[in-house]
């Protein structure tokens, strides 16, 4: 599907408008994020993989991160051509292996295990989408250490969050 939006700002995220009109020709009656691939203006190629975010009014939130609009050429306030399918490849379930590291002491830590256990399946999911995008094994090791220090029950950040 192609449209034409402008790129909006809610909070410091940057997002298209997809109308509950457009939302249902690209996957009927589905009220969760809907995983879509998106172009800007044609970039990026290949389009990249995003969840539209449901806005509560049938309608969905387009989030377009940095390096779609970097790709595309665009900033807030700009007026785009929109290329948006629905994401066939898309499969439930954690799209990323847990790291064998992780998974090694979670099996040590019987809390955090069962912290871990306890949490949404897509925040797990966002977990370990995160660690797989971290580039060196020095902050892979960094950020175990801090899943860890919060399936532990610490008051901390992690992800750009607060927990517990």
């Amino acid at each position: 599907m192609k449209f034409t939006a402008r790129i909006e700002l809610r909070g410091i995220n940057p997002y298209v408008m997809v109308s509950e009109a457009r939302a249902q020709q690209i996957r009927p009656d589905w009220k969760r994020p809907i995983p879509v691939t998106v172009q800007v203006n044609g970039q990026p190629e290949p389009p990249a993989r995003v969840n539209m975010m449901p806005a509560g009014d049938g309608g969905f939130l387009l989030y377009l991160d940095g390096s779609i609009r970097k790709a595309s050429g665009t900033k807030v306030g700009d007026t785009v051509d929109v290329t948006v399918a629905f994401d066939d490849r898309y499969r439930g379930g954690p799209a990323h292996a847990i790291p064998a590291e992780f998974a090694a002491r979670l099996d040590a830590n019987p809390v955090a295990k069962a912290r871990w256990d306890q949490l949404a399946p897509s925040l797990q999911k966002e977990i370990l989408r995160y660690f797989a995008r971290l580039k060196s094994d020095a902050a892979r090791t960094r950020n175990i250490d801090q899943a860890l220090n919060v399936l532990n029950g610490a008051k901390a950040r992690f992800m750009a969050r607060p927990w517990n």
